[in-house]
């Protein structure tokens, strides 16, 4: 329960924090009020955050079907190994091919690299290894065999297209900023508003409260736009998705 409500705190919560503890401070201390239309100001926050949350929960819903059909391609190809007219060897050769593919391509996306290339030589090797027995292995067969890779190919290139492409990081870039800015606006405002002469422990309520609710909305985004570490609460739980499970 703890771990749930302590998952959006991070090192950004501590500086929004230190910002806007500051920004409270210096407004008191210099007499700096003035009354500025927040409307404005709240939709460059807003919106931006709204809108990126939106693409990082719909990039995990891709993620999870994009996961189903690896799965079922891989569990396809399987039974098909399995069942096939293969020789015993030639079975537990391509079953290890198969579990390879699987520990790296879970690996690929847990570690968030970007260069798929040591995943693409590890699929690569199953057509070898049919190449080798061109003569041995029927045609139909190996037609089977190269159309369930085909699924398997676009599901692994789905899941790195969404490792790989996230949502616009200038949109983010921008979002944090304005919210690193805004105490800096929004404390003078409050001041102005209610009167200098009010209770200050109110407006240092108001003005951290505020930015602890968007900076916190910021982290689950960015805990949301990876969803493959295992890190977040909300993060997909890739061992779930394994042939053996």
């Amino acid at each position: 329960m703890i771990k749930l409500y302590l998952s959006s705190l991070n090192h950004r919560t501590l500086l929004v924090t230190v910002i806007s503890f500051a920004s409270v401070f210096l407004s008191y201390r210099f007499k700096i009020f003035f009354n500025v239309d927040l409307t404005l100001l709240s939709i460059a926050i807003i919106f931006p955050l709204v809108f990126t949350i939106r693409g990082s929960f719909r990039r995990r819903e891709k993620a999870l079907e994009h996961l189903s059909q690896y799965r079922s391609a891989m569990k396809t190809l399987h039974y098909f190994i399995t069942t096939s007219m293969l020789l015993e060897n030639e079975v537990a050769s391509l079953k290890l091919l198969l579990e390879n593919i699987e520990n790296k391509t879970l690996l690929h996306l847990k570690s968030n690299e970007g260069s798929i290339t040591n995943l693409d030589k590890e699929v690569d090797k199953i057509y070898e290894f049919i190449h080798s027995r061109r003569k041995t292995i029927p045609k139909s067969l190996k037609e089977k065999l190269f159309k369930y890779m085909c699924d398997l190919h676009e599901a692994i290139d789905n899941l790195n297209g969404i490792l790989v492409h996230r949502t616009p990081l200038s949109l983010k870039a921008y979002c944090k900023v304005f919210i690193y800015i805004f105490p800096l606006i929004y404390a003078p405002t409050i001041i102005f508003n209610i009167g200098p002469t009010y209770n200050p422990l109110a407006v240092y309520f108001v003005v951290l409260i505020t930015e602890f609710i968007l900076i916190s909305l910021y982290n689950i985004q960015d805990h949301l736009e990876y969803p493959f570490d295992e890190k977040g609460l909300d993060d997909i739980q890739l061992d779930h998705f394994k042939v053996l499970r």
